[in-house]
């Protein structure tokens, strides 16, 4: 069997609104439109199955509307979720404001979805070589200890795979010790890997960064339309990405991140992999939602045309 992607993080329903700018402290902004979308999480996990790739929602969903809409979104492209439903919390959303330049500001609710313990991540039973997906963001809160303890229980040939998002910067440095030692795989954006490694520039952020993993780990370090940096078996590699005018910048971190673990389950090296998701976020932004991610065949497409 194919290793497997299995995300730990948190399954939201974003609440997506349109803003011609966000509004001063105590103001008000007309959106010209609002959508429902399923998100967090899920963003990756459709990435990564339109790319070929097994996955599994290992975190915890609610019981009402929005749990249904997770569930439904997922079920649909044939993700599983193996952990049990929470009862008597629904799932929370996310507040989503998209500005003109494609730029957007969150606000975020936490309900079924930080309901996690050792036992229900373990409904997933990772084995040799499934790449366990964790958010930085999962850290904080009631995840934190159930994630960390169960993570540390894994087999070494698990491979944990770390998105650190903007709060992995605000934990604790023991936290942050404890983490990276579990690290095999950080997938981050520039500002996050150039404050975690203090190196500036893909390439450079990529090499600091991997230098604070456990041995051997690999650290890809993403910038946009500007592609992204791979560092692995002692060899960095910039591979640059495809500029597109963007209409929607939601997910397309979150839709990189999902086609880079696909590829790698299929054996794809780490250039080659980078590419594609190179490729699968020019895509996403010009797409609206987070759930836009492209399938392999558009991927393709794409990169036959450049």
């Amino acid at each position: 069997m194919s290793p497997r992607v299995i995300h730990t993080a948190q399954a939201l329903v974003d609440v997506v609104v349109e803003v011609p700018a966000l509004p001063r402290r105590g103001g008000n902004a007309m959106a010209s439109t609002a959508t429902r979308y399923a998100g967090g999480a899920v963003t990756i996990l459709l990435a990564a199955v339109r790319s070929g790739a097994e996955a599994v929602h290992a975190g915890a969903h609610g019981c009402g509307p929005n749990g249904d809409l997770v569930r439904k979104t997922l079920a649909a492209e044939g993700v599983s979720l193996s952990a049990p439903i929470t009862e008597g919390l629904d799932t929370g959303i996310c507040v989503v404001m998209v500005e003109p330049s494609a730029e957007r500001t969150f606000v975020t609710t936490q309900e079924a979805e930080r309901q996690i313990t050792p036992q229900s991540l373990q409904t997933s039973e990772p084995t040799a070589g499934d790449l366990v997906c964790v958010s930085g963001y999962s850290f904080v809160g009631t995840t934190r200890e159930p994630l960390i303890t169960w993570l540390e229980s894994l087999p070494e040939e698990v491979v944990v795979v770390l998105d650190p998002g903007a709060l992995f910067a605000e934990l604790g440095s023991s936290l942050r010790s404890r983490i990276v030692a579990l690290t095999d795989v950080w997938t981050g954006n520039g500002e996050e890997s150039e404050d975690f490694g203090g190196a500036q520039g893909m390439g450079p952020a990529a090499e600091a960064v991997a230098a604070l993993l456990k041995p051997g780990a690999v650290a890809v370090v993403r910038d946009g339309e500007e592609g992204c940096a791979v560092h692995a078996d002692g060899v960095t590699t910039v591979v640059p990405g495809y500029p597109e005018k963007a209409i929607d910048t939601n997910g397309a971190g979150d839709t990189h991140t999902g086609v880079l673990l696909a590829e790698r389950t299929k054996g794809t090296d780490w250039p080659d992999a980078c590419r594609r998701a190179n490729a699968a976020g020019a895509i996403k932004v010009t797409r609206r939602g987070p759930t836009s991610a492209p399938t392999a065949a558009e991927i393709d497409a794409y990169l036959a045309g450049r």
